[in-house]
């Protein structure tokens, strides 16, 4: 999933620097800590949402194969 998500961040990442032209060349750091914080940001609520619901399925496993 991170994958995919990385792969459309860098293709937006892309097309806007292609719009822009000239003005896009040489990003600053802020603009890298920026595009870090926010795959951070993706990052910490993908594995927050999927690690609950991954969680109860391995629960719900367990369980099965223990009876």
């Amino acid at each position: 999933m991170f994958i995919a998500i990385s792969a459309h961040l860098t293709t937006a990442a892309f097309f806007v620097r292609k719009r822009l032209g000239n003005a896009a060349k040489g990003a600053t750091a802020v603009e890298y800590g920026l595009l870090v914080a926010l795959i951070a940001a993706v990052l910490i609520t993908v594995v927050t949402t999927l690690g609950t619901s991954i969680g109860a399925q391995f629960t719900k496993i367990t369980s099965k194969l223990s009876v």
